[in-house]
């Protein structure tokens, strides 16, 4: 099931009406405009599909990066890359056994946002 790919125009109000008390209670709440940057540098990690491809693997098990190659019929390289991007923005963890590296999900958050990225889609 993909992403509808319908038409919406957005609707504009006919006059202009500030609603002060609204406002003030949405400025208290927003966050910093640094973590509201780190936030949307983190959604665009989960932009690319083979990042995702990568993670719906870990979900299952703790992977060499040979295995990851194998599995996504991709190059060692091309894994090693987009697993980068993955540990840099905390979402896969690794470890060395012999010469050998592991990647595994770096918590339990990753699967969260994924499970409910796909709630999302779903939706009818």
């Amino acid at each position: 099931m993909g992403i509808k790919t319908e038409e919406y125009e957005a609707e504009c109000c006919e006059t202009t009406e500030v609603h002060e008390d609204l406002l003030r209670i949405v400025s208290e709440k927003m966050p910093q405009e640094e973590e509201l940057y780190d936030l949307a540098e983190l959604f665009k990690v989960f932009g690319d599909s083979t990042r995702i491809r990568i993670l719906f693997v870990l979900f299952e098990a703790e992977v060499c990066v040979c295995d990851l190659a194998e599995t996504l019929h991709m190059t060692q390289s091309a894994i090693s890359h987009q697993l980068k991007i993955l540990k840099q923005s905390k979402l896969v963890k690794s470890r060395r056994e012999g010469k050998s590296v592991f990647y595994s999900l770096a918590d339990a958050h990753v699967r969260t946002i994924i499970d409910q990225g796909r709630e999302h889609i779903e939706e009818d």
